[in-house]
């Protein structure tokens, strides 16, 4: 039997991941995506799409497909999935580890605070014109603030409830400062609010926001369970698995990485 990866993805470095162990003749590397988004893009190796079940239906699959071993690339804010893989990799005895991008530095006007429903608290205290961009999801908490308007953007259509008054964007990153720059100048926007998901692809709002002398309002990334080896990218994670998977499960000649 073939070593066996499952990735939990949806993310860039997940994808990267799947590519680099895909091209590894004797390793087997499925890929399973929430099927939040419809449009996920191409992933190499196989895919599965849907939830496992929680932790339990997680521990069953990885015995049942005889995984050699888990990796948790999914989304920094993805709290629940990630506590059910460390739980399920227990209970499963598969070795597990978390590709988690690193976190952005503090800037001086940033506003960090622990929840969304406290960001929620602190908009109306910063400005009048918010751009929220933290995804279609946890919206919620932002329904309640009839004086604020916001800018919504997303990759497909939030549902509600949504603030009473707010202008969805539709749009797929990454985004150039620029442009960035442009939308926070169109539509007068006087405040941002975002997570911290870390990486290259969504820090352009950020220059433009310090570029404008804007607040910005960061939600904090929730911590990782206890004891979970989290790698800041890709190569972290292959040099991990060469550790994981033995030589004969992945070839010989193309042991990871």
């Amino acid at each position: 039997m073939p070593a066996h990866v499952l990735i939990l993805g949806g993310t860039t470095e997940s994808r990267r991941l799947a590519t680099a162990l895909a091209a590894r003749p004797g390793l087997r590397v499925t890929t399973s995506l929430a099927g939040r988004v419809s449009r996920p893009g191409a992933v190499d190796g196989e895919v599965r799409v849907g939830g496992f079940g929680g932790a339990a239906g997680l521990a069953d699959w990885l015995r049942a497909r005889r995984v050699t071993a888990l990796v948790d690339a999914t989304h920094p804010f993805a709290e629940r999935i990630t506590a059910n893989a460390a739980e399920a990799a227990r209970v499963a005895g598969v070795p597990h580890a978390v590709l988690r991008r690193p976190g952005w530095d503090l800037d001086d006007d940033w506003h960090p605070v622990a929840s969304l429903e406290e960001a929620a608290r602190l908009v109306p205290r910063l400005g009048r014109r918010a751009f929220l961009s933290t995804g279609r999801l946890g919206l919620t908490a932002f329904a309640g603030l009839t004086a604020t308007q916001f800018v919504v953007r997303s990759v497909e259509p939030p549902e509600p409830p949504l603030p009473p008054h707010c202008e969805i964007l539709l749009a797929r990153g990454p985004f150039s400062l620029s442009a960035e720059s442009d939308l926070l100048r169109t539509h007068r926007i006087d405040v941002l609010v975002t997570k911290d998901s870390g990486g290259a692809a969504t820090a352009p709002k950020l220059a433009a926001a310090r570029s404008l002398s804007l607040p910005v309002v960061v939600v904090r990334r929730p911590e990782l369970p206890s004891g979970v080896e989290a790698m800041p990218d890709v190569d972290g994670v292959l040099a991990w698995l060469a550790g994981v998977i033995p030589a004969e499960g992945a070839g010989a000649a193309d042991r990871c990485p």
